[in-house]
């Protein structure tokens, strides 16, 4: 059977409460920090609850959220609506997975769950109005029991807006757990979904319950697993979804990568958590997660060290579940499986196999039954051979299907490969170029990059990139380049096919052994257009001199983690287009004489002192990296190479000196300086004027920017946090798209130019903890009669812990009108303006750790005002011009000086 059709989820929160007890303070408050970091949140209003019966739009809303939060105050029960959102939500609960999450606002959770005191007198009168034996009422008595004995938060007499934080951080770790996407059409998913959750016994808590599931490749284990997990995850303390085991445990990343994302994905930790070695990770898994409650699947897992490594039972507290996916169904005896938990994954039926052909093969007119059966029959239930054959037949006719059918029926051995073969033969040139480099290269890693690299080599990639998704040989998820394993190793064995004897002869060399056959001598004239080496360690390699002088056709060169021996100077082909050697650690390769075609170039973390000697041949260069090249002093001139487009220099610590050519260069988008300590001497001007982001993040030694004498409209990112400037050239508004400017800790800045103001796209300006910095540029500092609004696009304004005394900046209207965030947190102002509460826009206003502020004007009511640790405001008498609602606030006297409207 078909997936069946389930409600989309809409809202991340559904707040459930007492209108008349809460909307105007603790549910206001709550709403607004759900809002401000972008969680989507459903609060009634007034018009829902009009009548005798509950809107359906209400319980629309509650079947449509990921997560409930009741909030249980006095009068709760005194509302049918909130007993009747109650039951509901407890419903959802059950049959829908909603998590619900309740908070006793002033009332003890027993007065809840017991129906006690205000509850109990609530019911009185409803039994009175429904009858004692109501089933109305006794629904809302069993919902009201089972929602009082939920975990969750009570509030008496605490800090309101500590709780509200904590909830926040509360939903939004909840909400970090995200769906997996399963497959376009999840055919037969459902009932076997139902199989497996029978199976792992979700009601118990007792132990750890380890389930396999086993087939063969391409019959869909993944997708059901993924499918399984998105139904279940939300019952578990944390979860974790490890895909491919089996190629990662083999390439670059290692066992020693799984266990940091089995940690991560579980924990969430504010700071990443690394692991060192394996059996480190195995102690982090067994001390941090053994009294979780986790889920953990391992995707593709096909060896015993995996699992011993990932996956014992007794790691993780009781309740948790852990299920393996796999080919190898001897594994999961190793592992101690029991046959009763081992789910065998069948194909799919003659029903469910036609829906799926159709599904991918959406013909807009009639095929012949029996052109339709032979595809079946070719395919045998499997998924992936449906999908991949179904795309290939999409939209064609009956010729075209019959041509195909009877070529696959010369294919000997029908089996995976063979029905994927006939995807990539239909590929032209270009479109199989792209394919086999993915299949060889780059599964895994980001769109973007992919598409540099592959652009670099002359091809196509926008169309070839939409072609192979259309013929479903790749996919991507979240800008990663996925390809299935199935898929990619068909793509290996046809450049594995083209000489299976000598590496030299084929056209892409991944395996360490048959790279270092290959260079380690002088090759004869040879076929390689590619060769990518990632290895997980540093190993030196015996590279010979010529290894590449007659590699004609090569155009992708990527080494990583390897050291060469250097019998002498290496000299690479001028064909190449794309050269990485991350870890180089000797000089660069040199090149023939004459023009290079190179495209891209990274030499991060090499021990080099110098860049390109023909930097004037490489006219083509567009991407360069020195990263973390901690021997590079100074750069050359770059004039040479017009077409560059990225730099990046992070992390060079001992360079002092950038080429006055890198200012002026026309296609420049990218520089990167961010981790330069030692750079001091940079060119006085920038004239760069397709420059998009500029980065001098903890260069502490750069003390001036450059004058901007010429608009720059393509700026958009200009960080300078922890450098050692004194102040921004005026010529700073001539950055006229500059939407985000970071000057955080430069504890050299003394002033801003009031030319600051002509920066009309500026959207976030951060000028934290710049303790020489005693004011802010006024407006009227700016003679300029055209402009009217000085800048008028920002947002959010970061000036805490400086060193100002006043803001009088402020006063006037014509300034920041779309202002929401204003931090002024850790400075010596006495006063804030009067015109705060004309600014319509302003949300969140924070002046704490102000401990000379005595003052405060009338606030707007919607404005959420942060003022802790402000001793003076709190000694001050004077209220009478202080919103109402802060004034009481001020004046009983809280035990916390945190105000929040």
């Amino acid at each position: 059977m078909a997936s069946s059709s389930k409600p989309e989820k809409i809202y991340d929160v559904f707040l459930s409460f007492r209108g008349v007890d809460l909307r105007n303070n603790f549910i206001g408050h709550l709403y607004q920090a759900l809002h401000r970091i972008g969680i989507y949140t459903f609060r009634d209003n007034e018009e829902l609850k009009k009548g005798d019966q509950i809107s359906p739009v209400l319980m629309k809303a509650i079947e449509e959220s990921y997560i409930a939060i009741i909030v249980f105050s006095v009068n709760y029960a005194s509302s049918r609506w909130c007993l009747e959102e109650v039951a509901k939500i407890i419903e959802c609960k059950e049959e829908k997975n909603l998590i619900v999450l309740p908070v006793f606002y002033k009332v003890d959770p027993r007065e809840v769950r017991g129906c006690r005191k205000s509850y109990q007198r609530a019911l009185a009168k409803h039994e009175s109005k429904f009858g004692k034996d109501s089933e109305k009422v006794k629904r809302w008595k069993e919902a009201l029991s089972d929602a009082g004995k939920l975990s969750g938060w009570h509030l008496n007499d605490g800090d309101e807006s500590e709780l509200i934080q904590e909830i926040v951080e509360k939903i939004s770790t909840y909400l970090a757990q995200t769906p997996l996407h399963v497959a376009k059409h999840p055919v037969g998913i459902d009932s076997r979904v139902a199989k497996l959750k029978s199976m792992l016994n979700l009601e118990s808590d007792d132990g750890v319950l380890m389930v396999g599931i086993w087939g063969q490749g391409g019959i869909g284990k993944t997708s059901l697993a993924k499918a399984l997990y998105n139904v279940i995850f939300r019952k578990f303390e944390g979860s974790c979804f490890l895909e491919n085991v089996r190629e990662t445990s083999e390439g670059t990343k290692s066992l020693v990568t799984l266990q940091e994302i089995l940690l991560n994905d579980i924990l969430l930790p504010k700071q990443r958590l690394e692991v060192s070695n394996v059996d480190r990770g195995i102690q982090l898994i067994q001390r941090r997660l053994g009294r979780k409650k986790v889920l953990l699947i391992l995707d593709d897992a096909d060896d015993l060290r995996q699992l011993n490594t990932l996956a014992e039972g007794k790691w993780f507290g009781n309740g948790s579940r852990i299920i393996i996916t796999t080919r190898n169904k001897h594994l999961l005896d190793c592992h101690q499986i029991d046959q009763d938990h081992v789910y065998k994954v069948e194909a799919l039926d003659d029903s469910q196999a036609h829906d799926l052909l159709t599904k991918h093969a959406l013909q807009t007119h009639q095929i012949r039954i029996d052109l339709v059966d032979s595809a079946l029959n070719y395919a045998k239930g499997l998924p992936l051979a449906l999908e991949v054959l179904g795309s290939l037949l999409c939209g064609t006719t009956e010729d075209v299907w019959e041509s195909t059918l009877m070529k696959l029926s010369r294919i000997p051995d029908k089996k995976i490969n063979n029905v994927l073969k006939v995807s990539y033969d239909g590929l032209d040139e270009n479109e199989k170029e792209i394919f086999l480099h993915i299949a060889c290269f780059f599964n895994g890693r980001t769109r973007e990059y992919t598409k540099k690299v592959l652009d670099s080599c002359d091809l196509l990639t926008v169309v070839g990139f939409d072609t192979l998704i259309k013929r479903s040989l790749i996919r991507f998820e979240l800008g990663i380049l996925k390809v299935h394993n199935l898929i990619q190793a068909m793509g290996k064995d046809i450049v594995n096919q083209e000489c299976r004897d000598d590496p030299g002869r084929r056209s892409r060399l991944w395996l360490y052994d048959d790279v270092a056959n290959v260079l380690s001598h002088d090759m004869g004239d040879c076929a390689i257009k590619a060769i990518v080496l990632e290895l997980p360690e540093p190993i030196e390699m015996h590279i010979s001199p010529e290894a590449f002088t007659k590699m004609r056709r090569l155009r992708l060169l990527i080494l990583h983690n390897v050291q060469d021996s250097f019998q002498g100077p290496i000299c690479l082909p001028n064909e190449l287009r794309w050269f990485e050697w991350s870890g180089c650690t000797h000089q660069i390769p040199e090149f023939s004489a004459g023009p290079k075609k190179l495209v891209g170039l990274d030499m991060s973390k090499g021990n080099i002192t110098g860049v390109l000697k023909q930097f004037k041949d490489f006219q083509n260069l567009k991407y360069a990296t020195f990263s973390y090249c901690e021997g590079l002093v100074r750069i050359p001139d770059l004039s040479y190479t017009p077409n560059l487009k990225k730099l990046d220099f992070r992390d060079c610590k001992n360079l002092v000196e950038v080429h006055k050519s890198l200012a002026y260069h026309d296609k420049l988008q990218v520089l990167i300086f961010s981790g330069c300590y030692e750079l001091s001497a940079f060119p006085n001007e920038l004239k760069s004027k397709n420059i998009q982001i500029l980065n001098f993040t903890n260069c502490t030694k750069f003390e001036r920017f450059p004058d901007i004498p010429h608009k720059l409209e393509a700026l958009n990112i200009l960080s300078l946090d922890r450098t050692a400037i004194k102040e921004l050239p005026t010529s700073i508004e001539n950055l006229t798209s500059l939407k985000l400017m970071y000057l955080n800790r430069c504890k050299n800045l003394v002033s801003l130019p009031s030319s600051i103001y002509k920066l009309q796209n500026l959207g976030e300006l951060e000028v934290s903890g710049c303790t020489n910095l005693v004011g802010f540029p006024k407006y009227e500092d700016l003679a300029d009669p055209c402009m009217k609004t000085g800048l008028s696009k920002l947002y959010r304004l970061d000036l805490s812990n400086c060193n100002l005394s006043e803001v009088e900046f402020f006063e006037n209207l014509s300034c920041f009108p779309l202002l929401e965030s204003f931090i002024l947190e850790g400075n010596n102002i006495i006063a804030l303006p009067s015109s705060i509460n004309k600014r319509d826009h302003l949300s969140f206003l924070y002046v704490g750790s102000c401990h000379h502020l005595q003052k405060i004007p009338e606030l707007p009511a919607f404005l959420n005002f942060f003022a802790d640790h402000c001793e003076s405001l709190q000694k001050n008498e004077d209220l009478s011009s202080i919103h109402q609602l802060v004034g009481k606030s001020l004046a009983d006297g809280l035990d916390t000086h945190q105000i929040s409207l």
